[in-house]
Protein backbone atom coordinates (compact mmCIF):
# COMPACT_ATOMS: atom_id res chain seq x y z
CA UNK A 1 0.00 0.00 0.00
CA UNK A 2 1.48 3.24 -0.68
CA UNK A 3 2.54 5.82 1.84
CA UNK A 4 -0.18 8.84 2.30
CA UNK A 5 1.17 12.06 0.65
CA UNK A 6 1.92 14.86 3.18
CA UNK A 7 0.34 18.39 2.19
CA UNK A 8 1.87 21.12 4.48
CA UNK A 9 -0.73 23.69 3.63
CA UNK A 10 0.65 27.42 4.23
CA UNK A 11 -2.16 29.66 5.39
CA UNK A 12 -1.58 33.34 4.86
CA UNK A 13 -4.17 36.52 5.95
CA UNK A 14 -6.17 36.81 2.78
CA UNK A 15 -9.55 37.49 2.73
CA UNK A 16 -10.23 33.93 1.17
CA UNK A 17 -9.14 31.98 3.97
CA UNK A 18 -12.13 30.44 4.72
CA UNK A 19 -11.55 28.66 0.94
CA UNK A 20 -8.63 26.94 2.94
CA UNK A 21 -10.91 25.17 4.86
CA UNK A 22 -12.64 23.97 1.82
CA UNK A 23 -9.10 22.23 0.35
CA UNK A 24 -8.38 21.13 3.97
CA UNK A 25 -11.44 19.00 3.00
CA UNK A 26 -11.04 17.95 -0.34
CA UNK A 27 -7.16 17.21 0.26
CA UNK A 28 -8.27 15.01 3.46
CA UNK A 29 -11.14 13.06 1.12
CA UNK A 30 -8.64 11.99 -1.72
CA UNK A 31 -6.01 10.90 0.96
CA UNK A 32 -3.35 13.45 1.89
CA UNK A 33 -2.26 13.94 5.06
CA UNK A 34 -2.82 17.73 6.12
CA UNK A 35 -0.68 19.97 8.41
CA UNK A 36 -1.56 23.41 8.45
CA UNK A 37 0.84 26.36 9.10
CA UNK A 38 -0.89 29.95 10.17
CA UNK A 39 1.03 32.97 10.15
CA UNK A 40 -0.16 35.39 12.74
CA UNK A 41 -1.63 37.69 10.46
CA UNK A 42 -3.71 34.61 8.77
CA UNK A 43 -5.22 34.40 13.24
CA UNK A 44 -6.39 37.12 13.27
CA UNK A 45 -9.66 35.96 10.64
CA UNK A 46 -9.74 32.41 11.63
CA UNK A 47 -8.97 30.38 15.07
CA UNK A 48 -6.28 27.48 14.36
CA UNK A 49 -9.12 24.99 16.07
CA UNK A 50 -10.77 25.37 12.64
CA UNK A 51 -7.66 23.68 10.82
CA UNK A 52 -6.91 21.23 13.65
CA UNK A 53 -10.58 19.87 13.54
CA UNK A 54 -10.50 19.78 10.04
CA UNK A 55 -6.84 18.41 9.57
CA UNK A 56 -7.26 16.42 12.73
CA UNK A 57 -3.75 17.47 13.20
CA UNK A 58 -1.94 20.09 15.41
CA UNK A 59 -1.79 23.59 13.51
CA UNK A 60 1.34 25.02 13.70
CA UNK A 61 1.51 28.82 14.13
CA UNK A 62 5.05 30.72 15.44
CA UNK A 63 8.41 30.33 15.34
CA UNK A 64 8.56 30.67 19.00
CA UNK A 65 6.09 28.18 20.36
CA UNK A 66 6.37 26.10 23.19
CA UNK A 67 7.14 22.49 21.64
CA UNK A 68 6.93 19.05 22.86
CA UNK A 69 9.28 17.33 20.45
CA UNK A 70 13.18 17.76 20.80
CA UNK A 71 13.02 18.48 17.00
CA UNK A 72 13.78 21.79 15.31
CA UNK A 73 9.91 22.55 13.96
CA UNK A 74 10.57 24.29 10.62
CA UNK A 75 12.90 21.77 9.41
CA UNK A 76 10.84 18.71 10.76
CA UNK A 77 8.05 20.46 9.14
CA UNK A 78 9.37 20.91 6.19
CA UNK A 79 11.39 17.47 5.99
CA UNK A 80 7.96 15.70 5.96
CA UNK A 81 6.61 17.57 3.54
CA UNK A 82 5.86 15.87 -0.05
CA UNK A 83 4.28 19.24 -1.18
CA UNK A 84 4.32 22.74 0.41
CA UNK A 85 1.00 24.28 -0.58
CA UNK A 86 0.28 28.02 0.25
CA UNK A 87 -3.43 28.84 -0.50
CA UNK A 88 -4.31 31.96 0.12
CA UNK A 89 -1.33 33.34 -0.96
CA UNK A 90 -0.66 37.09 -0.35
CA UNK A 91 1.02 39.39 -1.93
CA UNK A 92 3.29 40.03 1.51
CA UNK A 93 4.08 36.14 1.98
CA UNK A 94 4.91 35.79 -1.99
CA UNK A 95 7.57 38.81 -1.27
CA UNK A 96 8.78 37.35 1.50
CA UNK A 97 9.87 34.16 -0.37
CA UNK A 98 11.04 35.90 -3.11
CA UNK A 99 13.36 37.81 -0.89
CA UNK A 100 14.58 35.07 1.19
CA UNK A 101 12.93 36.18 4.21
CA UNK A 102 12.33 33.67 6.51
CA UNK A 103 10.96 35.98 9.74
CA UNK A 104 8.03 33.30 10.67
CA UNK A 105 7.34 29.47 11.00
CA UNK A 106 5.47 29.30 7.21
CA UNK A 107 8.54 31.43 5.52
CA UNK A 108 11.19 29.02 7.52
CA UNK A 109 9.37 26.03 6.60
CA UNK A 110 9.24 27.01 2.93
CA UNK A 111 12.83 27.68 2.88
CA UNK A 112 13.90 24.75 4.85
CA UNK A 113 11.57 22.65 2.02
CA UNK A 114 13.03 20.28 -0.94
CA UNK A 115 9.77 19.23 -1.51
CA UNK A 116 7.72 21.41 -4.18
CA UNK A 117 6.16 24.27 -3.20
CA UNK A 118 2.59 25.38 -5.23
CA UNK A 119 1.75 28.87 -4.30
CA UNK A 120 -2.16 30.23 -5.25
CA UNK A 121 -2.38 34.16 -5.17
CA UNK A 122 -5.12 35.72 -3.77
CA UNK A 123 -5.59 39.33 -2.89
CA UNK A 124 -6.73 42.52 -4.56
CA UNK A 125 -6.51 43.14 -8.40
CA UNK A 126 -4.35 46.41 -8.10
CA UNK A 127 -1.76 44.27 -5.29
CA UNK A 128 -1.86 41.21 -7.96
CA UNK A 129 -0.80 43.51 -10.89
CA UNK A 130 1.46 45.85 -9.53
CA UNK A 131 4.51 45.61 -10.51
CA UNK A 132 7.06 44.07 -7.74
CA UNK A 133 4.16 41.13 -7.13
CA UNK A 134 4.35 40.15 -10.81
CA UNK A 135 8.55 40.75 -10.48
CA UNK A 136 8.12 38.80 -7.25
CA UNK A 137 6.05 35.71 -9.17
CA UNK A 138 8.23 35.39 -11.93
CA UNK A 139 11.44 35.45 -10.00
CA UNK A 140 9.83 32.44 -7.55
CA UNK A 141 8.59 30.50 -11.24
CA UNK A 142 11.94 30.82 -12.87
CA UNK A 143 13.86 29.13 -9.41
CA UNK A 144 10.90 26.70 -9.82
CA UNK A 145 8.10 27.42 -7.55
CA UNK A 146 4.84 26.34 -9.41
CA UNK A 147 1.74 28.95 -9.22
CA UNK A 148 -2.38 28.37 -9.64
CA UNK A 149 -2.77 31.86 -11.06
CA UNK A 150 -6.22 33.50 -9.82
CA UNK A 151 -9.28 33.93 -11.48
CA UNK A 152 -11.19 36.75 -12.07
CA UNK A 153 -14.37 37.43 -10.05
CA UNK A 154 -15.66 39.56 -7.15
CA UNK A 155 -13.02 40.88 -5.27
CA UNK A 156 -13.08 41.45 -1.12
CA UNK A 157 -13.69 45.33 -1.88
CA UNK A 158 -16.46 44.91 -4.16
CA UNK A 159 -14.78 45.35 -7.37
CA UNK A 160 -14.56 42.48 -10.35
CA UNK A 161 -11.48 41.94 -11.28
CA UNK A 162 -8.04 39.43 -10.69
CA UNK A 163 -7.14 37.88 -7.95
CA UNK A 164 -9.31 35.55 -6.62
CA UNK A 165 -8.22 32.29 -5.06
CA UNK A 166 -8.25 29.73 -7.70
CA UNK A 167 -11.30 27.11 -7.93
CA UNK A 168 -10.91 24.85 -5.38
CA UNK A 169 -11.09 21.93 -7.63
CA UNK A 170 -8.08 23.67 -9.85
CA UNK A 171 -5.70 23.90 -6.76
CA UNK A 172 -6.90 20.01 -5.56
CA UNK A 173 -6.30 18.95 -9.49
CA UNK A 174 -2.81 21.02 -9.53
CA UNK A 175 -1.58 19.35 -6.02
CA UNK A 176 -2.61 16.11 -7.76
CA UNK A 177 -0.42 16.63 -10.57
CA UNK A 178 2.97 18.03 -8.48
CA UNK A 179 3.26 14.50 -5.81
Amino acid sequence: MPKQKNVILGVSASIAIYKACEIVRRLKEQGFLVTVVMTREAEELIKPMVFQSLSGNKVYRGLFEAVEEPEIEHVALAEKADLVLIAPATANIIGKIASGVSDDLLTCVVCAAYAPVLICPAMNEGMYLNKITQANIKKLKTLGYKFVEPRQGRLACGKVGAGCLAEIETIIREVKKQI
